[in-house]
């Protein structure tokens, strides 16, 4: 029965509380699921939840079919609440369009357009020639973002890049001198860590590498295990440090210019590292080359740490697609202390890059300001 609230609500009320669940549930698979799009599904039969899942891991059962498996019969005659458009091509797994259809569901409401060749728009098509009421487009905004890796992985053929940097209030990387630790505060940097954790790789430059020494890993650990890689141009990153001594543990990957002399290439291969050579006579040409390569290889999502040069780069590049800036309220000054960003950067105000779908939060002192380029 519905309750009192539900009643005092319309039907259209009722479809956008069961599409928000089911982006809730795909959120979930947020660092499980990459390469595959992030997707939730819910059953609806006479507006009580009959079927509620999304899809956990790569490689395993599909929100449509789990939630499926949930409802049993009582998928006869529902309604799938579904933030994507279900498959209809075989893949590791059945196409989720039959499944569907096989369990009588009788209506589909779709939140996004699915951006893979082997879809977009041929699932719903499917399921419209055998009957299926579909309705396309319910949090359309809201289940686009959710899929915007994927959808950058599928058009572009690169990862989406989520550039994340700690700077003092008056705008500073670093003090004068290059020093850094801490700027943002232990509630900021476990963030940072949970960001880690669902990527696929980690980018900073070979300076970053020299001043800090860092780990580049999650702490805790994540859902996924991200390659560490180095801007280093011509291959001179030392050997001794934290990355070369934990390589067994997490990936390393050196990306160097063509112009890198071949035994310093030569010397960090044989210290364990990977060597990738980016095409490109300029910081923005070799990262393009860098994110070309990368997306070759299926990696989704990938953190840039900086420092303001590699920043400077992606951003040259015009291929950051979303922020996450943790502001601490700290003045450091400096005429020669770093900015956030570095690179050529834009000549007029007029033309700034403007954040789309911006949130603040408190983390600690500090202020977590995150928002999307795209």
């Amino acid at each position: 029965m519905p309750t009192d609230g539900q009643r005092d609500r319309g039907p259209d009320d009722l479809s956008l509380g069961f599409m928000r669940r089911a982006l809730q549930l795909a959120q979930q698979g947020q660092g499980q699921v990459e390469p595959n799009p992030l997707v939730g599904c819910v059953l609806v039969r006479q507006d009580n939840i009959v079927g509620a899942a999304g899809h956990q891991r790569f490689g395993g059962p599909h929100a449509e079919a789990l939630a499926l498996a949930e409802a049993g019969a009582a998928a006869q005659g529902a309604t799938a609440y579904v933030t994507l458009e279900p498959c209809c091509h075989q893949g590791k797994t059945p196409p989720c369009s039959a499944a569907l259809i096989q369990a009588g569901v009788t209506k589909v409401v779709v939140g996004a357009r699915d951006p893979n060749p082997l879809v977009a728009g041929q699932g719903m098509a499917e399921l419209r020639q055998a009957g299926v009421e579909v309705i396309e487009g319910v949090l359309a905004e809201e289940a686009t973002r959710l899929i915007a890796p994927f959808a950058k992985l599928m058009t572009q053929a690169k990862p989406w890049v989520i550039a994340k940097w700690a700077m003092t209030l008056d705008g500073k990387l670093a003090s004068r001198t290059g020093s850094s630790q801490w700027i943002s505060g232990p509630e900021s940097r476990a963030v940072v860590h949970q960001l880690r954790g669902r990527v696929d790789a980690i980018v900073v430059g070979r300076g970053t590498v020299v001043a800090d020494d860092p780990l580049l890993t999650a702490r805790p650990a994540g859902p996924r295990q991200a390659c560490r890689i180095v801007l280093d141009s011509q291959a001179s990153l030392a050997t001794d440090g934290q990355l070369f001594r934990t390589r067994d543990e997490a990936p390393l990957l050196v990306a160097v210019a063509a112009s890198a002399p071949q035994k310093n290439r030569d010397r960090l291969a044989r210290h364990g590292a990977e060597v990738l050579v980016l095409a490109g006579d300029d910081p923005p040409e070799r990262v393009r080359s860098l994110l070309d390569q990368l997306g070759q290889r299926r990696l989704t999502n990938v953190l840039v740490e900086g420092g303001a040069g590699v920043l400077g780069a992606f951003f040259d590049a015009q291929h950051i697609d979303e922020v996450h800036a943790f502001i601490a309220p700290r003045l450091v000054g400096g005429r020669a202390a770093l900015g956030a960003v570095g690179g050529q950067g834009l000549s007029e105000m007029s033309a700034a890059l403007k954040l789309q779908h911006v949130t603040t939060a408190s983390s600690g002192e500090d202020v977590h300001v995150h928002g999307y380029l795209v």
